[in-house]
């Protein structure tokens, strides 16, 4: 299904972080982003070298720009577990569980990255999303002994390339399953030979006053390069690879953050519904996209089969390998044997690769 791009792009609607600048943009070679990615750098001057470092296992992202929020009290386990896609119940203390909050039909709405000490859940969500995570929880408190703090003024996020939980002794970490399939749950994509298999992520929950020391001599990667190994793992993001209308099984979501017999939670009826039935409207698509034009498309793009339009782009990156990349919310019933184009018409697309 190739693919093929223009530079018509509409510009990028500013939003403006409410976390303060990070220390790690002063060093050399430092380029900030725009919007919610301004505080933090999208690369150091060579996003390629970059990639290939945090393939290699070493380097560090700064993801300071993700908000942070922590659960307290007795309840809170078997609270979070009533409210979301995944069981948490008897969560061990250091042990990551990736959940949703959806929408009474079913749409995804909020994504917590999950991980408890013994005494604290601690949530790392999108930059921009905490208030208003903050504020739905606050919502479901009703009786029970919990109590829901925004602490990403004090509270920071770096990534780095590591498979392992962390250990007592070291700072607290989510660690990311993708592609795993994590408990009772289902794959609507390949389980075998999965893009991401290689790919090994956590994000490390440091004081924000820490960063600096908390990163060290280790080298630095930038937005960029976390981004198109994102994208290359086939890895759904919360406003990335979401819209108003999503549901899991489009993006491939349940094999990480959906356990489908853990009993009743917002939005459980679509999910067992479409899953029973295989039939999502729309499903998650891999393009390798023409260069041929050096410009890579929006996010947000329109997606067509000839004069059809079938979907959208939904995150964008340049591979030190694959060259441009993309993932795509396209039509279900799409022929991965059509060529596709992205705003325009061009020649010499590269093979696109579908997700099945």
């Amino acid at each position: 299904m190739p693919a093929h791009l223009t530079d018509d792009v509409a510009p990028a609607e500013v939003v403006t972080p409410r976390v303060p600048r990070s220390p790690l943009l002063s060093r050399d070679g430092a380029v900030a982003g725009d919007g919610l990615d301004s505080v933090v750098a999208l690369h150091y001057g060579d996003p390629m070298r970059e990639q290939r470092v945090l393939e290699e296992g070493l380097g560090v992202v700064d993801l300071s720009n993700r908000e942070v929020l922590t659960v307290t009290g007795t309840d809170r386990l078997s609270w979070l577990h009533s409210l979301t896609t995944q069981a948490l119940l008897g969560l061990a203390p250091r042990q990551s569980r990736e959940a949703l909050i959806l929408s009474p039909k079913g749409h995804v709405e909020h994504s917590l990255h999950l991980v408890d000490d013994g005494e604290t859940t601690w949530i790392t969500t999108e930059p921009g999303a905490g208030a208003a995570l903050l504020a739905w929880l606050e919502r479901m408190r009703f009786m029970l002994r919990v109590e829901v703090t925004d602490v990403t003024d004090t509270w920071a996020v770096l990534g780095e390339p590591h498979a392992a939980e962390s250990v007592e002794g070291e700072p607290l970490a989510w660690r990311d399953p993708w592609p795993d399939l994590v408990g009772d749950t289902a794959a609507y994509g390949p389980v075998d030979d999965h893009p991401g298999s290689e790919r090994r992520w956590r994000e490390v929950i440091v004081p924000r006053t820490d960063i600096v020391a908390a990163v060290g001599d280790r080298p630095l990667a930038g937005l960029w390069a976390a981004e198109a190994l994102r994208i290359a793992a086939w890895r759904p993001r919360l406003g990335h690879e979401t819209d108003h209308r999503t549901i899991v099984h489009e993006v491939d979501w349940l094999r990480t953050a959906v356990h489908l017999h853990k009993g009743c939670y917002r939005g459980q009826e679509t999910v067992a519904r479409v899953h029973n039935l295989g039939r999502p409207p729309r499903r998650l698509v891999f393009l390798h996209v023409d260069g041929s034009g050096h410009i890579l498309p929006a996010a947000g793009s329109t997606v067509r089969a000839g004069e059809r339009t079938i979907g959208h782009v939904t995150s964008v990156g340049r591979h030190h390998v694959d060259g441009p990349i993309a993932l795509a919310l396209v039509k279900r019933n799409i022929d991965p044997s059509l060529e596709l184009l992205i705003d325009g018409d061009l020649s010499a697309a590269q093979t696109v690769i579908v997700a099945p």
